[in-house]
């Protein structure tokens, strides 16, 4: 596979290992998990897009991020290790950590793509950031990809603190459903609204298929935040 590799293309990804921290085996890896879908699509010849090793790198980063929280944050609940983890993994996260390592410059991409600021767009920095992560297990093992991860996310730890997770209200809303009542819950975007530069949405959260929060933010994820927290209050939870 690495044979596939012109030498400038070779070059560069070699430049972007150096700068990673990280002495592939198989570069070719690291080609692979910088190549999107688009680009595999519009390509003549059959080559691996990064979807597989996406798949990988997104459980080797669960794992990973989860085995360092529970070893520095002993005094907190499974509850609380839970939610510190989907705060430092989400994918604003890394989105930004992807841009730190200048993932997105070296993204091949298709050109409808490419045109469409794919390179910079969070989901596709997102999906190359755990599909890298996957080309290192895949080269260098376990323990190598466990500490590029925490290499990574140390410094997003801040951020976390056990005491300010507590207000990730879908999180409490789940919980809180689900031990007292059993039921389900589920999001529903109803609208949005201004330019593509300032969106705001609106959704609403159903508890058993009954509506019992509204919610608007400048993310759909924000909004259902806010939806849960409605919620919560007619729960009579603080």
């Amino acid at each position: 596979m690495a044979e596939g590799l012109s030498p400038a293309r070779r070059a560069e990804l070699e430049r972007l290992a150096a700068h990673m921290g990280v002495a592939f085996s198989n570069i070719a890896l690291l080609d692979e998990a910088l190549t999107h879908p688009s680009y595999a699509n519009e390509s003549r010849d059959s080559i691996p897009h990064n979807e597989r090793l996406e798949f990988l790198g997104d459980a080797v980063l669960e794992l990973a991020s989860s085995t360092y929280l529970y070893k520095h944050f002993p005094q907190c609940s499974e509850g609380e290790l839970t939610k510190m983890r989907a705060s430092l993994v989400q994918s604003d996260t890394l989105a930004r950590l992807a841009r730190r390592l200048h993932l997105g410059r070296h993204l091949r991409l298709g050109h409808g793509e490419l045109r469409g600021g794919g390179a910079d767009r969070q989901n596709n920095l997102e999906n190359v950031f755990e599909a890298v992560i996957g080309a290192v297990y895949l080269d260098r093992g376990w323990e190598s990809a466990r500490d590029y991860v925490c290499t990574q996310l140390v410094p997003e730890i801040g951020n976390v603190q056990p005491a300010q997770v507590r207000c990730d209200y879908k999180t409490t809303l789940q919980e809180h459903v689900q031990k007292d009542r059993h039921m389900s819950v589920a999001y529903e975007l109803v609208g949005e609204s201004g330019p593509d530069h300032d969106k705001r949405f609106t959704t609403r959260v159903l508890v058993g298929g009954e509506t019992l929060g509204e919610g608007t933010g400048p993310s759909k994820k924000k909004a259902e935040q806010q939806a849960a927290a409605h919620a919560l209050s007619k729960l009579g939870q603080s």
